[in-house]
């Protein structure tokens, strides 16, 4: 097994988590578990959660949203355990205005 095989316990969610304060702090959204990984939620719907590997934004939008975001090569196809999750998509570029952006459209989206 390479190293890059190997699971990170310290993913980089440090931007995750920075995006995300704003809302928690508003009260728009609070802290949960997903998978037995922080997350965001609304209620009792999930928002959003760093990848647990990677950091990577993870985040719940409507389905036509996540496969445009797919085909324009910003975001992958979730499939935790090779399930992929239609109205989820994983977003590896850091960049906070992009991350920002997709956890409104995605708060919008579960309110």
């Amino acid at each position: 097994m390479s190293a890059a095989d190997t699971v990170d316990d310290e993913a980089d969610d440090a931007l995750f988590w920075d995006v995300a304060q704003p809302l928690l702090a508003a009260g728009q959204a609070e802290e949960g578990e997903l998978m037995r990984s922080r997350c965001i939620r609304v209620g009792a719907d999930f928002l959003a959660m760093p990848e647990y590997r990677t950091g990577d934004l993870v985040v719940k939008l409507p389905a036509e949203r996540v496969t445009e975001l797919i085909e324009q090569g910003e975001g992958l196809a979730f499939a935790p355990a090779k399930k992929v999750f239609k109205e989820w998509v994983q977003v590896p570029r850091r960049d906070e205005a992009l991350w920002t952006g997709l956890l409104a459209e995605g708060l919008e989206f579960v309110s």
